[in-house]
């Protein structure tokens, strides 16, 4: 019984994916290798970057049709995007080193806040209180930062000499903050102070293989994490369990958003320049 019990928990930790059917939310190739950050607005309509080119927003309708939002400007280029109120949308501009925000009505782009030591702005989070936590990976030398990000103090930094920050994200009562680092694979929590700072730093997760990239929690707080180079979402519980793996088509997925309804995840696959969909 004993040596059945250590192969049922050695399975859990390879994530033994379950077989669902992905389907393709939108045709393979319409975006770029760069595609990331996908966010789904209040209408369930879903927007990512690098639609058809560097440098732009795609938005994708509930039907699965897509085309450019806006195209960037001075160069930026866009990873992860959250919402904040019902028509503002930001952007990490890795290129400039900004946090964007955009009006989804008028179209009209500003720069929420600017970071010029920053390696490069990739995925961000945004907790109940409209604080905006940005991971900042250096990919050369496999280190990173990690910020708290408000429209009063603009950047602040939270710790620095990381792994590779990657996926970030609060979960959903706003009282925890999980980062992935990807070359290391480990996933940290952090308890969320009042004033937005966090404290108690914990390690809550470590893969054997495989990169991570990003992540979302779900209504009940467990956390979906894309597993990059293995074409799977890992989902693990607030306590740190595997309590099952998706597989998908594609190898390389990049980031994860749900449905407003959370009956349905999307995922944004780098080597197949596509979104893909899993009904739960």
């Amino acid at each position: 019984m004993k040596y059945i019990t250590i192969l049922l928990l050695s399975a859990l930790m390879t994530g033994c994916a379950t077989r669902i059917n992905s389907k393709d939310f939108t045709k393979e190739g319409r975006f770029t290798s760069g595609v990331e950050g996908p966010a789904t607005d209040y209408t369930g309509t879903v927007y990512a970057v690098n639609f058809k080119e560097q440098g732009t927003i795609g938005k994708v309708s509930p039907t699965g049709e897509g085309s450019v939002f806006v195209k960037l400007p001075n160069g930026s280029i866009g990873n992860g995007i959250r919402f904040g109120e019902q028509h503002q949308m930001f952007v990490a501009d890795y290129v400039n080193h900004n946090i964007l925000e955009i009006d989804l009505i008028t179209k009209d782009i500003e720069i929420f806040a600017h970071e010029p030591t920053a390696n490069q702005p990739n995925d961000i989070a945004i907790s109940p209180d409209k604080t905006i936590y940005a991971s900042d990976p250096n990919w050369s030398d496999n280190t990173g930062k990690l910020w708290k990000v408000t429209k009063e103090k603009g950047f602040e930094l939270l710790e620095e000499n990381m792994g590779t920050t990657n996926g970030i994200e609060v979960s959903p009562d706003g009282k925890k903050l999980y980062v992935n680092e990807s070359v290391q694979r480990k996933i940290w929590a952090y308890d969320i102070a009042a004033d937005g700072s966090i404290k108690n730093k914990k390690e809550f997760m470590t893969f054997a293989d495989f990169g991570l990239d990003g992540m979302r929690c779900d209504r009940e707080g467990n956390l979906y994490v894309t597993r990059y180079g293995k074409g799977t979402v890992a989902v693990l519980s607030p306590a740190g369990t595997v309590l099952k793996e998706y597989k998908l088509k594609g190898q390389k997925p990049s980031n994860i958003t749900f449905s407003p309804d959370y009956k349905t995840f999307y995922v944004t696959l780098a080597d197949r320049g596509n979104i893909e969909a899993i009904k739960l």
